[in-house]
């Protein structure tokens, strides 16, 4: 793709998220006004009224809102062996309700379906099919594009991957899990159609070193900031944020027009829909899947409950393998971590309990 190719569309009136925005800012600016206006007093300075209009904006564009839906995600890596984990948190107090629990349980279902079907012996398919299923039980979607990895030491995006649908578009190779592997499971379901859309590229601020990939760049910008990544994130996805140069941002665009570095985007659905982002690290022990990442979620009200007998079946598996042999028992207290993952899991409450 040339680089005017890559130039930015032209957002209008013609997307409701633009029409979304420019409203959000009239009302923002509004109150700005209303509050520089009440200063406006004899004597006042008018660089500290004007800082106070500053302040105002600020504060209003920053801060969360009520009945927001915050999608946290995030990962750590000791000597290159990651652990990553991503939630959904909804801003307000109480319950949770109607379609956004419906799809918060969608995603946190799914993911616990995928928990127990990510297992030695168990296709990569298999997975696929199931998640979409459970989704549809809450209707809602699973979003297209989004794939679950195996990792490894210093690799996020392994070879053995997880479709989150399938499509003729997007095909991965059959693969089956085994023993000592660790997977990703990355599951974001929407209440739309579950093909959201990049709107703005100036929104992207997670990247990655693409490693296969060399160019010569022209600006003095890009080339420190690209000397500044090779020392700092040669491999592993880093923030912006993280970058000392202040001009990052221009260096930025140079680095991904010519693929040396893969954009993580802000993807879109379509305003009144909603989506839920839910992923966990599982680790696939000898003795069953080890869950390594997770949060509890808030107490959920969805619409939706589960009663189709496939998916029941699928939560009631448990995440630990029995061990086999006849050998003696050991006296004393059952350790009651083991019991209470030996145990299936109840199905109706899978929407409201961590997992």
């Amino acid at each position: 793709m040339s680089d005017d190719e890559r130039e930015e569309k032209e957002l209008d009136l013609t997307s409701p998220e633009v029409v979304t925005k420019y409203k959000s800012a009239a009302e923002i600016v509004n109150k700005a006004l209303q509050l520089v206006v009440k200063e406006c007093k004899p004597k006042t300075k008018i660089v500290d009224i004007c800082e106070k209009g500053d302040a105002f904006i600020r504060d209003d564009t920053s801060e969360l809102q009520e009945g927001d839906m915050v999608k946290i995600d995030m990962g750590c890596h000791i000597d290159g062996f990651i652990a990553v984990v991503a939630h959904t948190h909804v801003v307000q107090e109480g319950p949770v309700n109607d379609r956004k629990a419906d799809v918060i349980a969608a995603a946190n279902t799914a993911a616990e379906v995928a928990l127990r079907l990510v297992r030695p012996g168990k296709k990569n398919k298999d997975v696929t099919d199931a998640i979409q299923k459970v989704a549809a039980a809450y209707d809602c979607k699973i979003v297209e594009g989004v794939l679950s990895h195996q990792l490894k030491q210093f690799v996020i995006d392994g070879n053995k991957v997880i479709l989150s649908v399938s499509n003729p578009d997007t095909r991965v190779d059959d693969a089956e899990f085994e023993e000592n592997e660790v997977y990703a499971v990355d599951i974001v379901a929407s209440t739309g159609e579950g093909k959201p859309k990049l709107l703005d590229e100036k929104q992207t601020t997670i990247y990655k070193r693409a490693v296969d990939k060399n160019y010569h760049l022209k600006m003095k910008t890009s080339r420190f900031i690209f000397s500044e990544i090779n020392q700092k994130f040669p491999i592993l996805p880093f923030t912006a944020r993280a970058l000392e140069e202040k001009r990052a941002r221009l260096g930025l665009v140079e680095c991904v027009n010519h693929d040396l570095l893969q954009p993580y985007p802000v993807l879109h659905e379509k305003p009144g829909d909603y989506v839920a982002h839910i992923k966990f690290t599982v680790l696939l022990m000898p003795n069953g899947s080890d869950r390594i990442t997770l949060h509890p979620l808030q107490e959920l009200q969805p619409t939706k409950t589960i009663d189709d007998p496939e998916i029941k079946g699928w939560l009631a598996l448990g995440t630990k393998t029995k061990k086999k042999g006849g050998g003696k028992k050991k006296k004393g207290k059952k350790n009651e971590g083991d019991k209470a993952d030996a145990e299936p899991m109840d199905a109706s409450k899978t929407d409201a309990a961590a997992s």
